[in-house]
């Protein structure tokens, strides 16, 4: 370990000058051709086997060991946001309206170079490393599932994967046990009423009060439907009804997202937003329809794995807390890897100690502490090794 950690030192400045390229030349969900190339392009010069094109824009590089033993899985996700960059930093996005706002881009980075690092000790190591770089993870159905589909899972043992986190203090590694991050659901409705003068609403239906009455009602679910002690989310995030200041809106379109930590709550809420809808329709004669869309299931760590983590990570360099941490509304496509093999999904603490204004993810002005990228690489490398040591 030592002599991994003195060459993931050495390798810091290669590490960060990745990042930063990656950060000028984002790459939208499905929409990914340069930055595979050059994920590819870096593994082959390692010597590393590769596969691209994995599940559509996926792509997969292993490592074999001298010695026989378990194989190993990392991943990290390189795709962008479509979000206007804020900051005014030499390394800003050179694409207009796209971003690495998530920290995608240092995840990448850090497995990369993580990946040249395990060169140094390849002769002693027992077993497999498959380095999992993912595509699509922003947008459902994402990435994961169709790289699962298309094998990039076969053989393996066990998967590790974290996520640089800008609102987690930087040396910090958080995890939990089970429900991880929530599963992340996207619905629309669409209010049919009947648009007029807006001298004459008599004569109308109208849709903007109807779908006013609904937003409301359906906050409801939540408060007064759903256990208090069961984590759940329901958000209304857009609501449409374009007219003239004296028009009566014919029709409102409502998008929102769910989010929850199992499956019945999950289904029960999909139920009640559509029992809800049509109530309110059918007391104002309006019609309506409705579509709900799952998306992510639930992040689920393996509560072994989890101890694995808690106690590795606490030996890592420049880690200074490693602790369980609630669980979060966010949703990530990395539970369906935990569906298929165990593992565990952790965080680790991004945001530099300085920072007198920390911007969330999905931010214009989202931005990490690249150290996090270091301790990220060492910690994945520690849980790697001792996994093949212990096995």
């Amino acid at each position: 370990m030592e002599d991994l950690y003195h060459t993931l030192d050495s390798l810091y400045r290669e590490m960060v000058e990745i990042r930063r390229y990656l950060h000028q030349h984002p790459e939208l969900s499905f929409e990914e051709v340069e930055t595979p190339k050059f994920i590819a392009e870096y593994h082959r010069n390692l010597g590393n086997e590769v596969r691209t094109q994995v599940g559509g824009r996926g792509v997969v590089a292993i490592l074999k060991g001298k010695r026989p033993g378990p194989t190993v899985a990392l991943r990290a996700d390189f795709d962008a946001l479509p979000i206007q960059e804020e900051n005014d930093v030499p390394y800003k996005s050179k694409f207009p309206g796209k971003m690495h706002a998530c920290g995608h881009d240092g995840h990448t980075a850090t497995l990369l170079v993580l990946a040249k690092a395990f060169q140094s000790i390849k002769e002693t190591i027992a077993g497999n490393i498959v380095f999992i770089h993912q595509h699509a993870e922003e947008v459902a159905p994402g990435g994961a599932i169709a790289m699962i589909e298309d094998g990039c899972l076969e053989g393996v043992d066990v998967i590790f994967g974290t996520h640089l986190w800008s609102t987690i203090p930087l040396g910090d590694i958080t995890y939990r046990p089970g429900p991880f991050m929530a599963a992340a659901d996207k619905f629309e409705i669409k209010i049919q009423g009947k648009g007029g003068h807006g001298a004459l609403p008599h004569l109308s239906k109208d849709s903007i009060v109807i779908g006013s009455q609904l937003v409301l009602n359906l906050q409801q679910i939540v408060s007064r439907r759903v256990d208090p002690l069961e984590p759940a989310v329901l958000s209304i995030g857009s609501f449409v009804a374009e007219n003239a200041h004296n028009i009566i809106a014919d029709s409102v379109f409502m998008a929102g997202t769910v989010r929850t930590m199992n499956e019945k709550t999950r289904n029960f809420i999909e139920k009640e937003i559509d029992r809800i809808v049509n109530g309110v329709c059918s007391a104002s004669d309006a019609t309506y329809t409705y579509t709900y869309n799952k998306g992510y299931p639930p992040v689920m760590n393996h509560a072994d794995q989890c101890e694995f983590l808690a106690r590795i990570a606490q030996n890592v360099p420049d880690v200074v807390n490693v602790y369980e941490t609630p669980p979060i509304m966010g949703g990530e496509d990395f539970a369906y890897y935990l569906q298929h093999v165990k593992g565990v999904f952790f965080f680790t603490g991004a945001m530099n100690p300085d920072w007198e204004i920390v911007y969330p993810h999905h931010h214009p002005k989202f931005d990490i502490d690249e150290r996090a990228m270091l301790i990220a690489a060492k910690t994945l490398g520690s849980l790697a090794v001792n996994y093949m040591k212990k096995s």
